[in-house]
């Protein structure tokens, strides 16, 4: 007969197990994610539908950002599909101004130390922090795909990974983050604390129509 408490003790573990399973798993675009633009500049439009997120830039930029709880922080890759439809050209991603993308998606990771005190940061705060470092996946720029570009606006916090050159189409993506963290970075023991979605087409007067899907964590 098992003791009640090693009985107990069995259900909390796999409760919170779940837990960890249901957040490390597909991340739904329903509402709970926050846009922040810039001054100066019009925002893009996103429209949030669970499963996909339509995004729209016309002349604009802005980003939206979605925060994780700690169960979602020994993420270790990311999977999710994209598509354009209209984009913008070529730019150099490496330098500030003229710098358009078609679409980017931001994972942001911090010490394990520090990622408690982000929790009610502001995305332009939390990007600041020292003890933060961000892979910033990209469709667009001149660069040849595959190619690390250091971050002309987060200095030797944040990298941009050319995933895929401009132009339309769909495609899934499988990134191994913490590996692509340690390449970048050598910290592969920070905790991912947030993710963001971005596009940018005020630099070329262009548009960009387009949509992410399918996003989840492993």
């Amino acid at each position: 007969m098992v003791h009640p408490m090693i009985r107990m003790a069995s259900i909390c573990l796999l409760l919170q197990t779940s837990t960890v399973a249901a957040q490390v798993g597909e991340v739904a675009f329903d509402g709970t994610w926050k846009e922040q633009g810039f001054p100066w500049f019009s925002a893009n439009t996103y429209v949030q539908k669970g499963a996909r997120l339509d995004v729209l830039s016309r002349g604009t930029v802005s980003i939206l950002y979605k925060r994780f709880e700690e169960a979602a922080w020994p993420t270790r890759a990311a999977r999710w599909t994209w598509s354009v439809q209209e984009g913008v050209p070529a730019t150099d991603l490496s330098v500030k101004g003229g710098d358009d993308r078609n679409l980017a998606l931001y994972f942001v990771f911090a010490d394990a130390a520090v990622a408690p005190k982000l929790e009610r940061r502001s995305l332009r705060r939390i990007l600041s922090e020292p003890a933060v470092r961000v892979l910033v996946y990209v469709r667009g720029g001149q660069s040849p795909v595959g190619s690390v570009l250091p971050s002309p606006y987060l200095d030797s916090r944040g990298v941009t990974i050319i995933t895929r050159p401009v132009g339309t189409g769909r495609f899934t993506e499988n990134m191994p983050l913490k590996q692509d963290l340690q390449k970048a970075f050598g910290v592969g023991e920070f905790v991912l604390v947030g993710v963001a979605v971005s596009s940018d087409s005020d630099d070329t007067d262009t548009s960009v129509i387009g949509y992410i899907e399918s996003l989840s964590l492993e």
